[in-house]
């Protein structure tokens, strides 16, 4: 049965995953960017990003590991774009370029319409407005037996964990304090439901823990 799965999402030491004031300048929020350093840093992420070079090892592995057996990816609107509210500039295709490193079908989770965006390397844009649940049964049907990816952003993910629907999450805590922003586990007063830590692991920038559904 497929998964629905969360890989690399970055929190600092004191929860946030997004600094504050997002926006076209700041994407993550102010200092939001060096909560992924260590991955831009890898050879995974260089190559899902048509560059060369990047580091080996633990990082590398991790980042390597959330591309494999993914069939579909949900995000929120927020990591698609900074638009809000209706899709006036229907010109603005996302933050990712022509060829996003998706390759898959992507369902974005908005309150407006707007028509899919094809878009090079495999990847397409669907603009779901019936809700999170919904989003879900369009991936899995799309992913075609293989598994799905919630890609952030932290909103988008607390609403699937809420819900007890997260399989597997990969969080990497990086040693660095953003003060405020987006926090991940906000609304989650008892913590992810069903999720017990199967790995924790550490490399010189950035400490993994990775939880799976553990049904009793």
């Amino acid at each position: 049965m497929p998964k629905l799965r969360v890989h690399n999402i970055a929190i600092s030491v004191d929860g946030y995953a997004a600094g504050p004031d997002q926006g076209l300048v700041n994407p993550l929020g102010v200092g939001g960017m060096k909560l992924h350093d260590w991955a831009f840093a890898t050879r995974a992420w260089n190559q899902a990003h048509g560059m060369k070079g990047g580091e080996k090892g633990v990082d590398d592995k991790m980042i390597a590991g959330g591309e494999l057996g993914i069939g579909a990816t949900i995000m929120g609107r927020n990591m698609f774009g900074p638009i809000r509210g209706p899709w006036i500039d229907e010109d603005w295709k996302g933050w990712w370029g022509e060829d996003p490193p998706f390759h898959h079908p992507v369902f974005v989770l908005t309150n407006f319409d707007r028509e899919p965006i094809r878009m090079e390397g495999g990847t397409t844009f669907h603009f779901v407005t019936s809700g999170f649940a919904s989003a879900l049964e369009q991936a899995i049907d799309a992913a075609d037996g293989q598994d799905v990816r919630v890609g952030g952003g932290p909103t988008t993910i607390q609403q699937y964990l809420s819900a007890g629907l997260i399989d597997e999450l990969h969080v990497a805590i990086v040693p660095i304090l953003l003060g405020s922003g987006t926090r991940l586990f906000d609304s989650l007063s008892d913590g992810p439901p069903s999720l017990v830590c199967v790995e924790f692991i550490g490399s010189p920038t950035v400490a993994h823990a990775r939880f799976a559904r553990i049904d009793t």
